[in-house]
């Protein structure tokens, strides 16, 4: 048995400083947008589309911040109201002229939404269609729970500019406030810079893309060359598929559009950057287990593309990463088998090292940075649970509307 243990645990120490050694140094927090303040040197024209289905509570914090955002260039958002049943058009409407700005908001009435698309995509589909009229240089993509720090825009604008990058998007500072979000907030920045090393994004050599849909700035002739919001259509892991199909040129939706390539060229492969933000925030309270529960749930097993084999490998996988570690520190002291008992702590402080630099950004306390295998462990089975909801057809709830799988998500 100690044979079998050490085994693992070597397996799982092999696995852990493989990541810290060749993953993209997934566990840094140093990609971010205002890590180097860039001076404007051009104005370019930019358009922000904001879906918004039930969101009144929040427009006052978050649409103020986006109308008093210190872009001197032409600035102008429209704000889709997906159907809302709380008069979310008209706090929005209050908001703009309670700032003085009513003339630069656009307000949208959502149309019914159609088959194919997903509720989302579908508001900025519409959003983007109204805000062409404009012919913006640049279109904004944020959510409606986004609370903008004022220079947010004028960053993304200058890193766009200066860097010519086709897409610049960063993960906002998520709410880490109540007991549950400072457990497991953290922990799902940290899991999602694992499957999408920054890096390797902003790197154009490396296949890997991603983006964080609270904050993308999207060039309009990128959006124009993949063949628009459509391509897109019914993904509910959006941001990182309009990523992928930004920085691959669109060659996959052309290829299931039958476009023969002899006769008109594949584009040139965009180029994308992905950092954390410090100052633009998230004001979306999951301030229970059973809200981040359901956040999780509602998209992972969409992330494993609806594979049972991938699945299988997650449900192997995580304790073997996250579980053996600790569990060899117990086992071993309990055998007094002290070889097993130093390499689980080894392991366990390895885990702990990629993870501080993300409990430091989110400033919560050190020592959460040994409760990763607990974190993570929760996020097995809400990996679980999200397959069980698909095969049940409840999976992608959200905003009371349930999405199918599909072959295009």
């Amino acid at each position: 048995m100690d044979v079998i243990v050490l085994g693992l645990m070597l397996l799982s120490l092999t696995i852990w400083l493989g990541l810290l050694c060749f993953w993209g140094q997934f566990w840094r927090t140093d990609q971010q947008l205002e890590v180097t303040e860039i001076q404007l040197q051009s104005l370019p024209v930019v358009c922000a589309v904001v879906p918004a289905r039930n969101e009144a509570e929040l427009l006052p914090t978050t649409l103020r911040s986006l109308l008093l955002q210190d872009y001197p260039g032409s600035f102008n958002v429209f704000l889709v109201d997906d159907r809302s049943t709380d008069r979310t058009a008209n706090f929005a409407e209050g908001v703009a002229h309670a700032v003085g700005k009513p003339q630069q908001l656009h307000i949208i009435s959502g149309e019914l939404l159609p088959s194919g698309w997903s509720g989302k995509l579908w508001a900025v589909e519409q959003g983007i269609k109204s805000a062409s009229k404009f012919a913006p240089d640049y279109f904004l993509l944020t959510d409606a729970d986004i609370e903008h720090d004022p220079g947010n825009l004028r960053r993304l604008v200058a890193k766009a500019v200066q860097e010519d990058l086709d897409m610049v998007s960063v993960m906002v500072r998520l709410r880490c406030e109540s007991f549950w979000e400072k457990l497991l907030i953290p922990a799902f920045v940290f899991f999602f810079q694992k499957l999408y090393p920054f890096r390797w994004v902003n790197n154009p050599n490396n296949p890997t893309a991603a983006a964080a849909g609270g904050s993308i700035l999207i060039a309009r002739e990128a959006l124009e060359r993949i063949g628009g919001i459509q391509v897109i259509r019914q993904a509910l892991i959006d941001d990182c598929a309009l990523a992928q199909a930004v920085k691959n040129g669109g060659q996959g939706d052309r290829e299931t559009r039958g476009i023969n390539n002899d006769l008109y060229p594949i584009p040139s492969q965009g180029r994308i950057w992905l950092g954390l933000s410090s100052l633009t925030r998230s004001i979306r309270p999951y301030d229970s287990l059973a809200t981040i529960w359901d956040m999780v749930a509602r998209s992972a097993y969409t992330q494993l593309n609806y594979s049972p084999l991938l699945l299988l490998g997650t449900l192997v996988g995580m304790p073997l990463i996250y579980l053996v570690p600790p569990v060899c520190v117990i086992l071993g002291t309990v055998w007094s088998s002290w070889a097993i008992a130093l390499t689980g702590l080894l392991g366990w402080l390895l885990m702990s090292f990629a993870y501080y630099p993300t409990i430091r950004f989110y400033k919560c306390s050190p020592w959460l940075a040994f409760s990763l295998p607990a974190i993570a462990f929760l996020y097995t089975l809400m990996t679980l649970d999200s397959a069980l909801r698909h095969w049940q057809g409840r999976g992608g709830a959200w905003k009371g509307r349930v999405y199918p799988s599909s072959d295009n998500l």
